[in-house]
């Protein structure tokens, strides 16, 4: 296991500090803000704390209240909704400087079967086909701060590579759509609660921002602020984040200053293992 797989599944373990009280800290990846993805991996380990170890997620909604502050702890909050007979739920406050700034709904299932059906994945290049996003991001590094350059060429948790690579400085008219295979950059154990933090963690990368391709924008480019409001997630079967997955992003919609966006993550032999959600604000200036 690399260095930075194994310091984003440290971050992603909470300390219990009381009883359904977990406290964190977070990564700095040059951001003003706590990345979300980590706030909903962080959020997904504090509740599953409290659920049977025979029950797993299998979905969660959560809202981004505020923005988060890297550089000092954040606190989770677990709520014991309900544990029946095959669902737990759970309701998770992240808080930080006394204030909420996230909230997450889940629910847990013991496994069953059942009827099964799946969507049909879309083709694409394969990854071996492919650069991963350290080798892309070399050759921009020069346009960002020397701070950020550091951060941006640095070795990855989750190694990524994009089917068609977008200059986040300078966007162009594409089609709203986007795909990248993505998987853990190193071993990670059988544990499947493991891969749902990781999946979780990465289903916010690269998300959002397939709203600003019809337009032609970069999420970067001066005068274009972008910002999560919500987040969805179904997990819908068991997967392993050591082998590659594909995200297919789409974007149907975006108005009244919001973007809207889905996706389906997919194994390479085309079985269907999430489902994600988001709209997020988007505002020119």
């Amino acid at each position: 296991m690399c260095k930075s797989l194994k310091s984003l599944l440290n971050t992603i373990k909470l300390n219990n500090i009381r009883e359904n009280i977990f406290r964190g800290n977070s990564l700095d990846l040059g951001l003003p803000q706590v990345f979300g993805g980590q706030i909903i991996a962080q959020a997904l380990y504090a509740a599953r704390q409290t659920v049977s170890e025979d029950r797993y997620a299998h979905s969660l909604h959560a809202y981004f209240l505020r923005p988060g502050d890297c550089k000092k702890p954040l606190d989770y909050e677990v709520e014991i909704l309900r544990d029946g007979m095959s669902f737990s739920n759970r309701r998770v406050i992240a808080v930080q400087d006394d204030q909420p700034i996230f909230q997450l709904m889940t629910s847990f299932q013991s496994p069953e079967t059942g009827l099964e059906h799946n969507a049909v994945m879309p083709q694409t290049t394969t990854p071996e086909q492919l650069s991963n996003e350290n080798e892309l991001m070399k050759n921009i590094a020069h346009l960002l701060p020397s701070n950020l350059a550091k951060i941006a060429i640095k070795e990855r948790p989750i190694e990524i590579r994009p089917v068609t690579p977008v200059n986040p400085f300078k966007g162009k008219k594409m089609p709203p759509f986007n795909y990248f295979w993505f998987k853990a950059n190193g071993n990670v154990t059988d544990d499947l609660n493991l891969h749902h933090y990781l999946l979780s963690y990465v289903s916010d990368m690269y998300f959002l921002p397939t709203t600003l391709q019809p337009h032609g924008l970069g999420f970067l480019q001066p005068g274009i602020q972008i910002a999560s409001i919500d987040h969805s997630i179904h997990f819908h079967r068991p997967f392993t984040m050591n082998e590659w997955l594909l995200y297919a992003i789409e974007t149907p919609i975006a108005s009244s200053a919001r973007g809207f966006v889905r996706g389906q993550i997919f194994t390479q032999n085309g079985i269907l293992v999430a489902s994600t959600n988001q709209e997020g604000l988007i505002r020119l200036y």
